[in-house]
């Protein structure tokens, strides 16, 4: 993901909510309660992990059995030591004591969630790490890891989770993504490996979306009890000796046997975080409510419809409605490129407002930059006493409102109905509007050449343009 354009804003849940989503993660629940566990003959090796001897005793504690108990009593156990809630204070001895930071879980949502974000950090650390068995078959005699013998680059593995999980965070505030639902798998492991220009995908291109698909399983299968995705492993049928004979009958064309990931809130979250950590602008829903007009205005213009309603819904709740009508039409002035679709989105809070803004909009019906607005507003809520607008100011919105939608949404197929609508109900339209003193008025009638389907209409369109671009001097 590029560092300089804004990804789509994500709705966040209440950071209270969050907080209590993080303290019932297995993963935190777990380093809490052997931080309480932990005492005078608790004993730690020269990394801060538990000595072996122990691990048996601490993954009883946790309620925890089987061949990956002691494992996970040691995962815990680092998260403990890496959030604070258990601190060394001997390395030689090994010993530990109940650390500060376990106080943390008791306070704040905001504490709490920075505790939650430094296991999210471990568990991202450990999601990197191949399986246990293949670090020790690859030690050599001095204890040091032959990384070349495992095939594997720390610092690789940590960027490709890291452009998963972004991905995944993408495809989930989207608009048109999934949402709150799931993402298949394969998907998200195409979308790492696959070229975006790439048609048919080779075979080498499809073992390795196979291989990475491996990978992210073993992968989400460490992130889940942090909390920051909901996960459906692979099919173990899947993985099973082709020779062998299957236990049931599968549904090949079951998508989820191939395994599902959801992000959760704490997820959203948490992802967030690190992307603006990054250098990313990753916006929420909310962050505009207590800044001005013109910020909002500014600040939804590249939003999705769903979430500027959103954006600007939280904004109005936080002001009287009358001076928040006043205060979005002074924003949404303007001659700059940026103030066709700052008027475009000042329409659509307007309303929002209801019956009360009438009188911010009766004020400016002599403004010619606001007056075409602010009649289509007042007659479509059936207000009398509404003066028809002059030829010049529909010329001048017509150009103003197309200007608008090509920033919103580019040469899209609406904007495209609207072009032929526009040219086929206003047989002399491109003879009158090259006139109209606008600055995006050669612009506009460039764009409808390209977008109108009709031959003859385009090069009027595009004549029109000419004539404009040369009356404005360009």
């Amino acid at each position: 993901m590029s560092d300089s354009s804004p990804l789509p804003p994500v709705r966040l849940h209440p950071e209270a909510e969050l907080a209590r989503d993080a303290l019932s993660t297995p993963l935190l629940v777990r380093a809490a309660r052997l931080a309480r566990w932990a005492g005078e003959d608790t004993r730690v090796d020269a990394g801060g992990g538990l000595v072996e001897e122990q691990l048996p005793a601490a993954a009883a504690h946790l309620g925890l059995t089987g061949d990956e108990a002691a494992a996970s009593a040691s995962e815990a156990w680092r998260v403990a030591v890496d959030t604070g809630l258990v601190e060394i204070v001997d390395e030689e001895e090994g010993t530990v004591v109940t650390g500060e930071d376990l106080a943390l879980l008791s306070g704040s949502p905001q504490d709490v969630l920075g505790v939650w974000m430094t296991a999210l950090e471990t568990a991202l650390a450990d999601a990197s790490v191949p399986d246990l068995d293949d670090l020790v078959d690859a030690m050599d005699d001095g204890g040091e890891i032959d990384f070349a013998s495992l095939d594997w680059d720390p610092q690789a593995e940590q960027e490709f989770l890291d452009g998963v999980l972004g991905n995944l965070y993408l495809l989930t505030v989207s608009e048109d993504g999934p949402g709150e639902g799931p993402v298949p798998l394969p998907a998200l492991a195409a979308s790492m490996i696959v070229p975006s220009d790439m048609g048919e995908p080779t075979n080498d291109v499809l073992e390795q979306v196979s291989d990475a698909m491996m990978r992210l399983d073993d992968q989400f299968r460490v992130l889940e009890p942090v909390g920051i995705v909901e996960y459906q492993p692979v099919d173990e049928a899947l993985m099973a000796d082709t020779d062998e004979e299957p236990a049931a009958v599968v549904d090949e064309t079951d998508v989820s046997r191939y395994g599902m990931v959801r992000l959760t809130p704490l997820g959203l979250y948490g992802l967030r975080s690190r992307l603006l950590e990054a250098g990313l602008t990753a916006p929420a829903v909310g962050d505009l409510a207590d800044k001005g007009a013109d910020t909002l205005l500014d600040g939804t213009s590249t939003f999705p419809p769903s979430a500027a309603q959103a954006e600007t819904e939280q904004w109005l709740d936080r002001r009287e409605p009358l001076a928040a009508a006043r205060e979005l039409l002074t924003a949404a002035r303007g001659s700059d490129a940026g103030a066709p679709l700052r008027r475009l989105r000042c329409q659509q809070a307007l309303s929002l407002v209801g019956a009360v803004a009438e009188p911010a909009l009766r004020e400016v019906l002599d403004d010619a930059e606001l007056g075409g607005l602010a009649r289509v507003w007042l007659t479509e809520r059936g207000f009398g006493d509404v003066p028809p607008p002059s030829q010049d100011m529909v010329f001048w919105l017509t150009v103003d409102t197309i200007a608008a939608q090509l920033a919103a949404e580019g040469n899209s197929e609406e904007l495209q109905a609207l072009v032929e609508g526009l040219a086929q109900q206003h047989g002399g339209f491109f003879a009158a509007a090259w006139r109209v003193d606008h600055p995006a008025t050669a612009d506009v009638l460039e764009a409808m050449g390209r977008l109108h389907p009709d031959k003859r209409v385009a090069k009027e369109a595009r004549k029109a343009a000419f004539k404009a671009r040369s009356q404005q001097g360009g």
